[in-house]
């Protein structure tokens, strides 16, 4: 599943190639519906997953976009999202390729129409 399906760490949605997060979403969800029951799913970073592994993925991802719809309607920034460590919650998601501010970042850009024309790799 490459990048659309991780396991470890949270997705790399490249914005450049005009990716985003409701692309993300609904690209997955269209997967989890054509997986049989029994069928072994490779993501792209992590353990050999199955059908539920992936069906359970969208909700995450919807989570975290719902979280940072709220913050925008609330008026914040990028900056304070992240002093807020508003993806906190998912931290297990987070790992050195995509950590939680890039993919917050990444979020925050999709939700927003911004961009920063390119991946910015946070160590």
């Amino acid at each position: 599943m490459g990048d659309d399906f991780v396991t470890c760490g949270f997705p790399f949605i490249d914005a450049e190639s005009r990716g985003s997060i409701n692309g993300m979403i609904e690209a997955v969800q269209q997967v989890v519906s054509q997986l049989p029951p029994d069928v072994k799913v490779i993501p792209g970073h992590g353990l050999v997953s199955n059908r539920d592994d992936v069906r359970a993925y969208p909700g995450m991802l919807k989570e975290r976009r719902h979280a940072v719809q709220k913050a925008l309607k609330e008026g914040r920034t990028l900056d304070q999202m992240k002093q807020a460590k508003l993806l906190a919650p998912r931290k297990k998601y987070s790992e050195d390729f995509v950590t939680e501010d890039t993919f917050l970042e990444t979020l925050y850009n999709s939700l927003t129409g911004q961009t920063t024309g390119k991946f910015i790799r946070h160590n």
